[in-house]
């Protein structure tokens, strides 16, 4: 029976972020792994305290965070809190089997801005993802950098690897160029001040926050999940529109 409910992504986020399996933690917590399976993807529970406390010190994560205590499910609180699944301290830590986890399972939308993005390609093997669901009607926005501008050659300057930037700009933009041509996927390039990375699959997206002079794997990751009249979500949505709108489209041959 579908009681509105939703995944507790926020368990799922701290199970990933500790290393651990669904497994590992139904040994640890003596609890049944179906249980735990469920507390996860399906009905949302909230376990006993005291399961709550043990599973929120292995995860080293606040009980309150895991399993917020107005209602039942993980988005429950203020918008502001419920938008928050989890702060990774760089896109490194950001686990392998979260970024496979939202690649694969986007059924609606993929909203991709970045200077390069190269990484999606090498390490999560994007393009056939892009092929296979935009046969299924899943619509792809992918904003990357144009390596001639100013912002990436500056970019490239303070995080010294001058030319660098702009060659895996160059090696992604011809990746793109494979499946820029298939309905629903659309290739755009942009000049802008790269202040965020944005990762949307559906109703969940990861920001790459940027510093000065660091690379973007250095840099924190919130992963953020669209709930009623949550702010952040909107906010950094709106940032990709406003970049989407004066990106310049790629040119399609054939």
């Amino acid at each position: 029976m579908d009681d509105g409910l939703v995944p507790n992504d926020r368990l799922r986020a701290a199970i990933d972020a500790a290393g651990l399996t669904i497994e590992d933690v139904s040994a640890r917590a003596a609890v049944d792994p179906k249980t735990v399976a469920r507390w996860v993807y399906s009905d949302g529970r909230r376990p006993h305290r005291t399961t709550r406390l043990r599973v929120a010190k292995l995860l080293q994560v606040a009980e309150s965070h895991l399993w917020p205590t107005n209602g039942r499910a993980p988005a429950a609180g203020s918008p502001a809190v419920a938008e928050l699944v989890h702060l990774y301290p760089t896109r490194s830590a950001v686990p392998f089997t979260l970024w496979t986890e939202l690649i694969q399972g986007a059924t609606e939308a993929v909203d991709v801005l970045v200077f390069s993005g190269q990484f999606l390609v090498e390490q999560y093997d994007l393009l056939p993802v892009i092929r296979a669901k935009s046969a299924r009607g899943v619509r792809f926005r992918l904003a990357v950098g144009d390596h001639t501008s100013p912002a990436v050659v500056q970019r490239a300057e303070e995080e010294g690897t001058t030319g660098g930037l702009e060659g895996r700009i160059q090696m992604m933009r011809r990746y793109l160029h494979e499946v820029a041509h298939l309905p629903g996927v659309e290739v755009r390039t942009h000049g802008t001040i790269l202040y965020n990375s944005v990762y949307r699959f559906d109703d969940q997206a990861l920001i790459n926050g940027h510093a000065f002079g660091s690379l973007a794997g250095q840099n924190p990751v919130i992963h953020i999940r669209r709930v009623p009249e949550g702010g952040m979500w909107d906010h950094y949505m709106r940032s990709f529109e406003r970049v989407w709108d004066v990106a310049v489209p790629e040119t399609v041959e054939g």
